[in-house]
């Protein structure tokens, strides 16, 4: 049985595509006005345990290099974004063992030490135990980032070989210990249409996400997918506009991913409702071993100096960079809270 937020969608997608993307950048200029937030992006670790069929840091990617950054690397360039002026930062990694509950809290408390009570700090390294979120947050992290990719059941089974509802349920603990809740999912990934993505926004709509990521599948060849056809950037184009509309006050980031599959995509996702861009800040000598797909973006750049160009690509479309925290108005809102600049 269908509820509001499947018909919501559906009447959402059934639109063509300037109607769309023009109702997406209206419902994020009033949310937002201008400003585009930067998070700081940091991946720890490209060591993964799991074996996620779309992923090429999947432990079956025999021919990638593993690294994992030291406490003393993450300290460094989050006290370098600070320096430049970055208010909020992002650490990512994979499923690695060593980078453990106990681990990411000691991290967190030092990153708080380092850079400050003002700072916000989001944390995204899977699915874990409710008591493990409840440390993380008391040891410093206020956000997390933990993506469903798809929400049909059966493929998210057959893709990350567990159930759909383990992560669903991942998302509720975080949402009740009072984290601002980010998740978000691929577009195009094998057998999609318009009825998944429809399922797919209004799944995102219906979680009522703080933020929300949303990328298009890249075939990775060393993953079981290599064979698979990725769709493009109009299908994430259009999710993330009918998703704009739908969680107007929640933060959407214009993701590497589009990007990387047209050289325009992240100034196209920000004209269609986006308002976050996350560049990588961590050492430069590891961004090519962190190969979620192929082709990815800003391999070569140091972060700091992406900072500029990022400035004029926002600008093509009539938007500017905003350093501060970007607290997610839709979180503000449900916990009470004031902004912070």
């Amino acid at each position: 049985m269908s509820d509001r937020f499947d018909r919501a969608a559906a009447e959402l997608l059934a639109l063509p595509d300037d109607e769309l993307f023009a109702r997406g950048d209206a419902a994020c200029r009033a949310a937002f006005s201008d400003a585009v937030h930067v998070r700081g992006l940091i991946e720890a670790s490209n060591a993964c345990v799991r074996a996620c069929a779309y992923c090429g840091i999947g432990r079956g990617n025999a021919g990638l290099p593993r690294y994992r950054l030291s406490d003393a690397e993450i300290l460094g360039a989050a006290r370098r974004g600070r320096e430049a002026g970055l208010s909020s930062f992002v650490v990512q990694g994979a499923e690695d063992p060593e980078f453990g509950p106990l681990r990411l809290a000691r991290l967190g408390e030092a990153l708080r030490r380092e850079l400050g009570g003002e700072v916000a700090l989001t944390l995204s390294f899977g699915t874990m135990r409710r008591d493990d979120y409840a440390g993380l947050k008391a040891a410093g992290w206020d956000r997390y980032l933990l993506r469903f990719e798809t929400s049909d059941p059966e493929l998210h089974l057959a893709l990350r070989g567990s159930p759909l509802s383990e992560r669903l349920r991942a998302l509720e603990d975080l949402r009740d210990l009072g984290y601002e809740v980010g998740s978000g999912f691929m577009t195009g990934l094998p057998g999609a249409d318009e009825a998944r993505l429809a399922a797919d926004v209004a799944l995102a709509a219906r979680l009522g996400l703080d933020m929300a990521g949303i990328g298009p599948f890249i075939p990775h060849e060393a993953t079981p997918l290599a064979s698979a056809e990725g769709m493009g950037l109009r299908p994430a184009l259009r999710a993330v506009a009918a998703l704009r509309v739908l969680l107007p006050l929640a933060n959407l980031p214009a993701t590497t991913a589009a990007g990387s599959v047209a050289p325009d995509g992240r100034e196209r996702s920000l004209a269609a409702g986006a308002n976050v861009l996350m560049p990588n800040v961590g050492p430069a000598e590891r961004k090519r071993e962190y190969e979620l797909y192929p082709g990815k973006i800003c391999l070569d750049e140091d972060g700091m100096k992406c900072l500029g160009c990022l400035g004029l690509r926002v600008a093509s479309v009539g938007k500017r960079l905003d350093f501060g925290r970007g607290d997610s108005p839709a979180y503000l809102a449900r916990t009470g809270q004031e902004a912070t600049a």
